[in-house]
């Protein structure tokens, strides 16, 4: 399981401009604003977007300035493949280690979306345990126990982290992860293709493969 929310996207036409830099053709821009304040490539831009992106990755640094802000919840073990993409991102999590003790333990605080019934007892039973940890940490402030919360945590718990990335990674996570086993990263890819121009960029990447 994994939730996706809050996103914004920012610096379309700071970006574009720089990408125009090189020739000094910034006469040429004609991008503008929507109603709602959505940037809307014009024609000229749009084609000098898609030829940058296509070029590829040292022609098409314009991208690595449109920059997005997101707030992924998912399971740890997700975290674990996400924190392979270090380069250009920011991450600011829910803290275990602070608020572990915070809230009763639930279910909910877990991804089981595909546990079979066996797992799902298992869940449940280390649940059961950690809800008891947590009562008698809050009793005691005995710090082993609050180590055997934290020790215990299974990887199908949920953390919460507001991430700041930009469309270069993007575009290196959709086509690292687009095929992966994990349904998460289908839904993350499904999300990427969703942000402005980012479906168009993708094809245009995909139809240089294919030549």
């Amino acid at each position: 399981m994994i939730k996706i929310e809050r996103t914004s996207v920012m610096n379309f036409e700071n970006a574009i401009r720089g990408a125009r830099n090189p020739m000094n053709s910034w006469n040429r821009m004609d991008s503008s604003y929507d109603e709602n304040g959505n940037f809307i490539f014009g024609e000229n831009d749009l084609n000098l977007a898609l030829r940058l992106v296509g070029a590829g990755t040292d022609h098409r640094k314009f991208i690595r300035q449109i920059f997005v802000t997101v707030d992924f919840t998912a399971p740890l073990y997700w975290w674990k493949e996400y924190d392979t993409y270090k380069v250009a991102t920011v991450a600011n999590s829910t803290s275990t280690m602070h608020k572990i003790a915070c809230k009763p333990f639930e279910l909910d605080d877990c991804s089981y979306d595909h546990m079979n019934q066996k797992a799902l007892a298992c869940l449940e039973n280390v649940l059961y345990v950690l809800e008891e940890l947590r009562l008698e940490y809050l009793e005691t402030k005995n710090k082993e126990t609050w180590y055997s919360m934290i020790q215990l945590l299974p990887s199908s718990y949920n953390q919460m982290r507001t991430c700041t990335l930009n469309y270069e990674t993007l575009l290196n996570i959709y086509f690292a992860r687009r095929h992966h086993k994990l349904d998460e990263w289908h839904t993350v890819c499904d999300w990427i293709k969703s942000l402005p121009y980012m479906n168009k960029f993708i094809e245009v990447i995909d139809n240089k493969s294919a030549n």
